[in-house]
Order: structure tokens, then sequence, then C-alpha cells
């Protein structure tokens, strides 16, 4: 194993007769955005349980931080964050009691940074300075969504595993929170693994999306970079005469280039569109699907 912040190799899992992961190999730097995509029930939530400790696997190699999860000590999970989809206990207690709290437990591991993160600053990086003193059962949704980031990032994690985080956020604070996991990642060096089934969400936060479907990863890489591994066709787009066409190709470049060479000046309004990471994303699981059956 290298000094990788997480290393997968030939990660199987399987529920009696039924292997839900059949061989998955990724790997991830410190520092970087790893969104991890996939339908229900490809075995997101099973790689990211295994990689925290919470579940064995059954076979293959597995790193975090230099550690098999599965015999992760209390100063190896100090080192992790986990925002998971909801968190709702401790509804009584006040906002800045509840981290001050959360954080103790961080106190005595120090590692290679401050632990916890200074309520305050923690407060104001999360968009939650005015609601300090609220009761978390009178918090809105957002805001407790907000909370449960903070809960996550208290022990100043070098690795964070956010699970579907931004669930209820409206546009201004997931733009926020978008904010803060760049903060993490350019001035922290926080690692994050981040699950999401928003493609959007993903395209603008990940350094590398990996593609897991049939119980393996299919594809990683880029949102341009896994367009141009499928090799989809690009949409052009173009006015000529005042008639509108739209043409579907392999080679945009060889396509524009014979069109301006036929038609040149009469070309007006040309758009070309690449294929979105959505019809990326649905070409490979489509395929990942088929050869499964």
């Amino acid at each position: 194993m290298t000094g990788a912040v997480i290393e997968v190799r030939d990660l199987r899992m399987s529920y009696g007769p039924k292997e839900v992961l059949a061989g998955v190999d990724f790997t991830a730097r410190r520092g970087e955005v790893l969104v991890l995509l996939g339908p229900n029930g490809a075995g997101k939530s099973t790689t990211i349980e295994i990689l925290e400790g919470f579940r064995r696997r059954s076979a293959g190699d597995v790193r975090v931080l230099g550690v098999d999860p599965a015999r992760g000590d209390e100063p190896w999970r100090a080192r992790l964050g986990v925002v998971l989809q909801s968190w709702r206990d401790h509804g009584k207690w006040r906002v800045r009691e509840l981290l001050r709290h959360l954080g103790a437990y961080y106190a005595g591991y120090s590692g290679d940074r401050e632990r916890p993160w200074p309520v305050d600053e923690l407060l104001d990086v999360v968009g939650l300075t005015e609601s300090a003193g609220t009761r978390i059962a009178r918090l809105s949704g957002g805001q407790r969504r907000r909370l449960d980031v903070a809960i996550g990032i208290v022990g100043r994690p070098e690795l964070l595993f956010l699970d579907e985080p931004t669930v209820g956020f409206d546009p201004e604070a997931r733009r926020e929170f978008h904010d803060l996991v760049h903060r993490l990642t350019d001035v922290e060096e926080t690692t994050v693994l981040l699950t999401t089934h928003d493609l959007d969400e993903a395209e603008k936060l990940a350094d590398r999306i990996l593609i897991l479907a049939g119980g393996r990863i299919v594809a990683g890489g880029s949102a341009d970079e896994l367009a141009r591994e499928v090799a989809g066709e690009t949409e052009v787009r173009w006015t000529r005469d005042g008639r509108r066409f739209v043409h579907s190709t392999g080679d945009a470049t060889a396509f524009v280039r014979e069109l301006f060479r036929q038609h040149d000046a009469e070309i007006d309004d040309l758009e070309v569109r690449p294929s979105s990471l959505e019809e990326t994303y649905m070409k490979l699981v489509r395929e990942a699907e088929g050869s499964a059956r």
C-alpha cells in the first residue's frame, strides 16, 4: 500500500449469496474531493461503511489513513469525520453547548493538526453564529443540516465522509456549503469522500468522480474526462438561412471545420454541446447493468 489517504484493492462484500461489491479498486489523495456516484443498491453506502470501519468486508485490501478500518482504534477514528443523511438526537441541547461537548472528545488526539475546531470559529464557518444559543429542536431544516456538517468536522478531520450532505439546503445554503468544502480541501487539506444524487453538485465539487455500478467502479475521472472516456456524441446546433439545424457527431472539431468549409459566412448561432455528466453517467450505468445480466 502507498501513502494515499484511502487505498482500496479488490474490495468484495457479499450478503449471503448476493455479491454487492465484486472487486472495487480506487485511491484518494490528501486534499482531494472524491465523489461516489451510482444508482440505488449499487453498494455506495456499503463501501463507505467499510471505509469508516462500521462494516467488515468479505475480502480485499483496504487502508484508510494507513490503517485497516477493521482494526481502527480510537486515535484513528478521531482523524475521521462523518456527516450522515440525518442525525436527530439531542434536541434539548443548544448548538454551542453540543459542539463544545462533542469537541471535548477530540482534545486528547492532536495528531498533525489542532483538535477540536474552536467552537466560535466553527459556528462561523458553517453559518450558525446567530443560532449558537438556540435549542436544536427549534432549528430549521437547513440550520439542522448545517449543524450535521459542524458535528462531522468538529474534530478537524483529515478525512471527511459526506452522505448526501446538502439534502434540504436552499440554493444559498448549498453555495455556502460548497465554499466550505473548498475551504476544507484547499486550506485544511482535508480529503473528502462524498456521495450525492445531485450530478450538478458532483460536477462543481469533485476533483474526481467514481461511478459504481454492478458491484464495480466502471469509470473514474473528472466530468470532462468521463465524457471523453465514454466517447459520447457531441451535439452541434447552428442556423443557416433562417433554418435551425441539429447534428450529433463523435468528432465535433472535424464536423465544424467541414461545416464552415461548405457554408462559411452562412453559419449563425453555432453551439457545440458535449455530453453532460448526466448523459455520461446514465450511459455508463446502463452499460454496466446490461453486462451484469
